[in-house]
């Protein structure tokens, strides 16, 4: 995301300063230059602010599925982990029954 918006920055201020230079070496009166310089200036900011708000909400996309992706892995792992915890609590009570059953036959002896 971070090289796009420098890409799309770089396009912008290397349009901006081609049309001002493509201004000044035009042949023009003071006025008609600054007109145009101004005119430049607006369409930049313009064109400016619509990158801004479509980088935001790439970037506000891209969080909100990372979030939801995020939060699906998280609720598999607390799945996975309660299903292990499930099998060791398993495992550690059938280790018991025959623990208490060798218990009992070594006291019967």
């Amino acid at each position: 995301m971070n090289n796009e918006g420098s890409t799309i920055l770089g396009i912008l201020a290397g349009t901006a300063v081609g049309a001002i230079l493509g201004i000044l070496f035009a042949p023009d009166k003071g006025v008609n230059t600054r007109k145009k310089i101004g005119a430049q200036a607006v369409s930049a900011q313009e064109a400016l602010k619509e990158n801004v708000f479509e980088i935001r909400d790439k970037v506000g996309n891209t969080l909100a599925h990372t979030k939801e992706t995020l939060e699906t892995k998280v609720a598999s792992l607390a799945s996975d982990a309660s299903y292990k915890t499930e099998d060791v609590i398993t495992s550690l009570e059938n280790q018991l029954k025959i623990l208490k059953s060798k218990n009992k036959q070594l006291q019967k002896s």
